[in-house]
């Protein structure tokens, strides 16, 4: 690139994951040359990288976008306004592939996850015609090169996501996540304690593990517990912790790791989804609400003073009074620290999505409003959290 950079304006939207995925973007353009700008309105282009977990965030982001593109941008040297290079990424790209161009003719490229390796040349691709008239996609990559995560960039200076695996395997019937992020795949420990160490020697003393199901990790002959202790010995870190936990690949060796372990958080976030058995399995959870409540009595007996954080979605098909009374009466027993509270939303290609949605509108709000309040009662009682999750809806 010439002294005349390209400035890039990226807008994250969803999980930590793609919190980490901006960063690893970012890191990319700036290896080859483009300035990242947190100003939107002087922005060369513009990136939005998505989540496709719930309707309500994708329809947040087809509005962005044309928010965006009518905006523009004033170029310094003419007094008219020029539209920017609009950029869909994350997982709202790979679920809609080059139908993303029909949704909205205002979006010029389409990235899915595996492929964000391939932004720097699609920009310069772009850029270099000077008239958006071609639409680059590619979003059937197999997996992401390695190299990806040593670009060095992190926009927050005193923390740093690190992603340990990719994709999930589970298919809750609920879930976009496989569809659009494929099976799990797991990086190498080495890889992982290089990463780490390399922030470690930016300046960065505190940690998070990543995945979509993060405790199901295996490389070979190291296991999700044998990481732990590898990153918890390394010198120069302070801290560390891990999202997101699935129940069914939840030990009590992992409870016992955690309070060994004297860098690692005593958090978990755990998310049980429902409190009925009848729902769980609908939902292809693995577990049934004994499991979960065994779990959290003995998480609590073996992690001193240990946070215990959850998911939950009200209004899942089929679900009853009874079934969301089931689910009120576990948030009241096992008391958590904070409770990130859904409301069902059906995603087209999940196994749910075939099931009737037969709980109205009116009675998913009110089911979310008695979680909420209830929630807000037990937070006042229950030890500090140690991080930041997702939004409550």
């Amino acid at each position: 690139m010439n002294d005349d950079k390209k400035k890039v304006f990226i807008r994250t939207f969803g999980c930590q994951m793609n919190v980490r995925d901006s960063e690893v973007i970012g890191g990319l353009l700036k290896k080859e040359g483009f300035r990242i700008t947190e100003e939107p309105r002087e922005a060369d282009v513009v990136i939005f990288n998505t989540c496709s977990v719930r309707q309500h965030a994708e329809e947040k982001v087809w509005s962005e976008i044309g928010r965006f593109k009518t905006g523009g941008k004033r170029a310094a040297s003419h007094k008219v306004e020029t539209n920017p290079i609009i950029g869909l990424c994350g997982c709202m790209a790979q679920f809609h592939k080059e139908g993303a161009f029909e949704r909205s003719a205002l979006v010029d490229f389409v990235v899915g996850p595996s492929d964000i390796d391939k932004i720097p040349g699609i920009i310069k691709k772009l850029a270099g015609r000077g008239i958006y008239e071609s639409k680059f996609w590619e979003t059937e990559g197999a997996g992401r090169p390695e190299e990806v995560y040593h670009t060095g960039f992190y926009a927050d200076k005193e923390h740093a996501y690190v992603v340990i695996s990719e994709g999930c395997s589970n298919y809750c019937s609920y879930c976009v996540v496989p569809h659009v992020r494929g099976e799990i795949r797991h990086r190498a420990q080495g890889d992982i304690l290089k990463e780490t160490e390399e922030a470690v020697q930016k300046g960065i003393k505190n940690i998070t593990l990543l995945g979509q199901n993060v405790n199901a990790y295996r490389h070979e002959e190291t296991g999700f517990i044998d990481l732990l202790k590898s990153v918890d010995s390394l010198k120069g870190l302070k801290s560390f912790g891990f999202v997101t936990s699935h129940p069914k690949d939840t030990s009590v060796e992992l409870f016992q790791a955690m309070q060994d372990c004297q860098k690692l958080k005593k958090y978990l976030h755990l998310p049980v989804q429902s409190g009925s058995d009848r729902i769980l399995k609908l939902m292809n959870r693995g577990y049934d609400r004994k499991f979960y409540l065994d779990l959290a009595d003995k998480y609590r007996k073996i992690v001193k003073d240990g946070v215990l954080t959850t998911d939950i979605i009200v209004g899942f098909p089929g679900e009853t009074k009874e079934d969301f009374e089931d689910t009120r009466g576990l948030v009241d027993k096992i008391r958590f620290s904070a409770a990130f509270i859904f409301k069902y939303s059906p995603r087209p290609g999940t196994a749910a999505s075939r099931m009737p949605d037969d709980v109205p509108d009116e009675e998913k709000k009110k089911r979310h409003a008695a979680i909420l309040s209830l929630q807000k009662k037990i937070s006042k009682t229950t030890p500090k959290i140690y991080a930041k999750d997702r939004d409550e809806e």
